[in-house]
């Protein structure tokens, strides 16, 4: 007889799950970027980052909730705001449709994104070559600048930043170029800053007379038929949004002129609305040969960035191949954000705004705080673009320290603003939609850190 077959055992009931320990994104977030993620022009084990969730407008908030007034747009490119509807969507519809592309073949999206950036850009500029971003937008023009003429030298101002690539790293006047010397045929310059002159100029106009002529001597002692191009930004910003004396562009572009060097300016940092115009250049009525751009052009939603071409230029290349080229050059993605980030920035009257923001709320009320504290040697800037010099005395303008800037970021954070602070300034860069209320509430801030400041000054004076 066959014996019955074995009950199966019963299953195990499974206990209930303990509830899952809640995350604090915020520490993660900081434990992972202090763990594995190498950070440029820092050492690395003194970092403190902080944390950033979300963002929207000029606000970004931190995984706490904790609202911040976002006054140095990232770094200095957020000009649309976080998150603008406008911009996510097309990168979201262009990704579902082609989201990339080889740079030989023609794309609709590149054809609109180059036809936007040219609608803002001076007369007899052709055409666009895109690139990932300033840094090798600058790198092409210098290339494209020294085929052009056949020569090798660039000329370019000690207060300057061009990037972080071969060449522009070099152009770059700043103390980043010093360790990153490799490439050729580089010349530097002083360019104008009234408020600490290097030619002992009294007034605006000796200022500008006195940096064009040493602009001049500089390319005659170098050899003319040896000089590219002069390689400027329209208005210097990580430098500290040094704002040309009347008549320095319009005299370099005489000297450039006069010697068929090419006139090449950055307007990386200082286009697409953040001055109170589409590029700086406009306040001066000055035609470069080439433009550089990045940043405000699509707000730093994906990476970006180009060299507008002179007709004259690009006629250079039509028969004669471009030696350069980028894998990733007028990605769709890319080219989607531009013309949504353009677009709306004209249909919305975001360049008049950071106009009429700069006139009549932040130009103003920089300005008084420049009067009301000592620590204050002085504001200059245009538009959302905005610079305010610290000093511990105002009659030998000694910068401040390191220390009290340090206090500065510290205070500023402390009452919901994110600074972006070089050398003894605070840049005060919102983006181009900040709103009267945001603007005000950062002066409140600015007002009650720099109160602190002339307190820490009169102390170690005392």
């Amino acid at each position: 007889m066959t014996p019955p077959a074995a009950s199966p055992a019963p299953s195990a009931v499974p206990s209930p799950a303990a509830p899952a320990a809640p995350v604090d994104e915020g520490a993660t977030s900081v434990e992972l970027d202090r763990a594995h993620v190498f950070h440029s022009w820092s050492a690395q084990g003194s970092l403190t980052p902080l944390a950033v969730a979300g963002g929207r407008g000029s606000e970004v908030w931190d995984h706490d909730g904790r609202r911040y007034l976002d006054l140095s747009s990232q770094l200095v490119n957020v000009n649309i705001g976080h998150c603008h509807p406008a911009v996510v969507a097309a990168i979201q519809e262009q990704a579902a449709v082609l989201p990339t592309v080889s740079p030989a073949h023609a794309a609709l999206v590149r054809g609109r994104a180059a036809q936007a950036v040219l609608r803002h850009a001076p007369p007899g500029m052709a055409k666009v070559f895109f690139t990932n971003g300033g840094a090798d937008a600058n790198e092409n023009a210098i290339r494209m600048a020294r085929v052009h003429t056949g020569r090798d030298k660039v000329v370019s101002t000690y207060r300057s930043y061009h990037g972080n690539t071969g060449a522009a790293v070099v152009a770059t006047g700043d103390w980043r170029r010093v360790p990153n010397e490799y490439a050729r045929g580089h010349v530097h310059v002083f360019g104008p800053y009234p408020y600490r002159s290097e030619f002992w100029a009294s007034t605006p106009q000796e200022e500008a007379e006195r940096a064009v002529h040493h602009l001049e001597r500089v390319i005659q002692a170098e050899g003319p038929e040896s000089v590219a191009a002069i390689l400027l930004e329209t208005v210097p910003g990580t430098a500290g949004v040094l704002v040309p004396p009347p008549g320095y562009l319009a005299g370099v572009r005489e000297v450039a002129d006069r010697y068929g060097v090419l006139l090449v300016l950055d307007e990386v940092m200082a286009g697409f609305g953040r001055t109170g115009a589409w590029f700086a250049l406009d306040h001066w009525g000055v035609r470069p040969d080439l433009v550089t751009f990045a940043k405000g052009v699509n707000s730093g939603y994906v990476p970006v960035g180009g060299v507008i071409v002179s007709e004259e230029v690009a006629a250079t290349f039509e028969d004669r191949v471009f030696p350069g080229g980028l894998t990733y050059s007028g990605h769709p993605l890319a080219m989607a954000s531009i013309v949504a980030a353009v677009e709306a920035m004209e249909q919305e009257g975001v360049v008049l705004n950071a106009a009429r923001v700069g006139a009549d709320v932040l130009g103003p009320g920089l300005a008084r705080l420049a009067a009301e504290h000592p620590c204050v040697g002085e504001v200059r800037g245009l538009g959302v673009f905005w610079a305010v010099e610290l000093v511990t005395d105002r009659a030998t303008r000694e910068p401040v320290g390191a220390g009290v800037m340090g206090r500065v970021r510290t205070g500023l954070l402390e009452r919901g603003m994110l600074a972006f602070l070089v050398e003894n300034r605070i840049h005060v860069v919102p983006p181009c939609v900040v709103t009267d209320a945001e603007v005000h509430r950062a002066l409140e801030a600015l007002d009650a850190v720099l109160t602190d400041i002339d307190a820490t000054i009169d102390e170690e004076t005392s």
